[in-house]
């Protein structure tokens, strides 16, 4: 079978792929559960069936999808692809038959999957689906918390495992291409340190990894007073504990500082400070459905 998957299926690069949908769904299992056996499991189906679906499918898309070993099925670029597509195509037909259904009832209902790095999601978005909630209750928000690293909760969307993301983005770091967003807040960098510190620029630099624009990095590296960290946090939170309790300053967005512990002080950078600009990011498709707009219409609105 391993040998089988090297050799790329024949077909005509302009013929029509036409999927159907339980294609789609075994297409996106193998790639979950890494597997034709736990594919099976997952969906109800034999393996004998699920390898059949995924030949067929790689037929009519003419490329190998996954390759096949002892230790699985581990998708190719092209099946990492195909699955982040699959995913968003099942997302618009779950989509379009809770919309048919809200439009029938004059409503708005269903589940609407939401990526956010951890302070949007403990600070900016409770507000925003309370809103949300309170004008649509058939709505049903899933917030997943995603680290804002590489591609990030943008990428969630890109993969079709989110319908929209709390992301970083701005004029320095665009939109990803093929999906849409605006910026909502720019928020800038502050100094932390330990309340009471007489000279809080000595202190060792406690941080952690996160996306940022180009300007702020540049920012950075103009700093010589900013030594190298010399702790690494895993996220903003667990920095602000850290500083709280004397082990170090750091520089931190204005969301973070959100209900920042007893303990901490806070110092503005200058007029030239560095920034953060937070937006959404969905797809164009979801972006025209009406629980996206609905939830675009309540992050654009006026903070509280």
């Amino acid at each position: 079978m391993a040998g089988a998957a090297s050799q790329a299926p024949s077909t005509t690069a302009a013929a029509p792929v036409d999927l159907a949908p339980h294609e789609l769904r075994i297409l996106v299992a193998v790639d979950r559960e890494r597997g034709f056996s736990a594919a099976a499991r997952a969906l109800g189906l034999t393996q004998s069936a699920v390898s059949h679906s995924i030949r067929g499918t790689e037929r009519k898309v003419g490329a190998v999808l996954f390759e096949r070993g002892r230790k699985g099925a581990t998708p190719t670029a092209a099946g990492v692809a195909a699955a982040a597509h699959a995913r968003r195509v099942l997302r618009l037909l779950d989509t379009l038959a809770a919309e048919a259904r809200g439009a029938a009832r004059g409503t708005v209902a269903g589940p609407l999957r939401i990526a956010a790095f951890r302070s949007a999601a403990l600070f900016l978005l409770p507000p925003v689906l309370e809103r949300l909630t309170a004008r649509h209750p058939g709505i049903e928000p899933r917030v997943h918390v995603v680290r804002e690293l590489g591609a990030g909760t943008a990428g969630e969307v890109a993969e079709g495992r989110a319908d929209l993301a709390i992301a970083t983005i701005g004029a320095t770091s665009p939109v990803p291409t093929g999906l849409v967003g605006d910026v909502l807040v720019e928020e800038p960098y502050s100094l932390v340190y330990p309340a009471g510190h007489p000279a809080p620029r000595s202190l060792p630099l406690v941080d952690w990894h996160e996306n940022c624009g180009s300007y702020t990095r540049r920012w950075w590296a103009r700093q010589d007073w900013i030594p190298k960290a010399t702790v690494l946090a895993e996220d903003d939170g667990a920095v602000l504990s850290l500083v709280s309790r004397g082990l170090g300053m750091a520089i931190m967005p204005a969301l973070s500082l959100t209900e920042a512990p007893d303990g901490i002080e806070t110092t503005d950078l200058g007029p030239d400070r560095p920034t953060r600009s937070v937006g959404y990011v969905t797809t164009p498709e979801l972006a025209a459905g009406a629980s996206v707009r609905a939830l675009i219409r309540e992050l654009r609105a006026p903070r509280r």
